[in-house]
């Protein structure tokens, strides 16, 4: 069997960072796979200035799979920069598919696992995230860690952070406090399985104390409106900074900028060639 073109696909960010770093990702998985893989985004990417991404404009998924189409190419496969099983994946995707099909004709676009499938998890993972907290907490008495991500209403998403807290505190010190918070969540009782969002956890753990520094372990792979440099998150930690002088808040880097990520990705990439075969 002929191979597929290979994509490697996120969400999709106004961050040129956001490309740039799927970028070296789809560079480096190309070197590692020796397969060419194509760095795709689902949306958004294509309002950067090309001048911000050294003249090379980004690509949404709708735009390259029809050109590539056009050129007669009918397999795809995709691995996705996505935690868990989101309605990017399950709905936005099948969709844009469907509309190509009425134009194109039939195509194939198989979609690898995600970084966290459930049920089996990823350990690796795992220890990324720890691997990333470890130096904000060294010398830490009781240490205070939040796992933050972006929320979801969908409990199958959220099912995917609440088991990432779970074994990520099992490889904390025996002291340590690990809680959990959302960066966006909808209003409603029905929500509650989503949690609090990460302004509330703040100020709730700094109106406990301010002489514990409280770490921020960012479930977010690159930078966007919530996470990196100018985001939200650092605004609100800010925030939170200048009205309760003396608390220390400390941003874990995002782990897509982890060495070892690549692992994961290339065992995805790997996975998702033999379930074509």
């Amino acid at each position: 069997m002929k191979k597929p073109l290979i994509l490697l696909l996120d969400n999709g960010s106004i961050q040129p960072q956001a490309t740039r770093n799927l970028r070296k990702l789809a560079a480096e998985l190309s070197r590692l796979s020796q397969y060419r893989v194509y760095p795709v985004s689902l949306q958004q990417a294509d309002r950067i200035a090309p001048g911000e991404l050294d003249g090379i404009p980004a690509q949404l998924l709708e735009s390259f799979l029809s050109a590539q189409l056009e050129r007669g190419i009918r397999d795809y496969l995709a691995i996705p920069l996505f935690f868990g099983v989101s309605r990017a994946l399950t709905s936005f995707i099948p969709n844009l598919v469907e509309s190509l099909q009425s134009i194109h004709g039939p195509f194939r676009l198989h979609i690898a696992d995600v970084l966290y499938p459930l049920p089996r998890g990823e350990p690796r993972l795992i220890k990324i995230l720890k691997d990333q907290i470890d130096p904000l907490i060294s010398g830490s008495t009781q240490p205070r860690v939040i796992l933050v991500d972006h929320g979801s209403p969908l409990p199958e998403v959220t099912e995917v952070r609440l088991r990432i807290a779970r074994e990520l505190s099992s490889l904390l010190p025996p002291d340590a406090q690990l809680s959990e918070a959302v960066m966006e969540r909808r209003k409603g009782s029905e929500y509650d399985f989503n949690g609090e969002r990460l302004d509330q956890v703040l100020q709730r753990e700094a109106q406990r104390t301010l002489q514990t520094p409280i770490a921020l372990s960012l479930l977010f792979l690159s930078p966007g409106r919530h996470a990196g440099e100018g985001g939200d998150i650092a605004t609100i930690c800010g925030d939170i900074e200048r009205l309760h002088p003396g608390l220390d808040i400390r941003i874990s880097p995002l782990v897509g900028e982890h060495p070892h990520l690549i692992e994961v990705l290339l065992d995805r990439l790997r996975s998702g060639l033999r379930a074509l075969d």
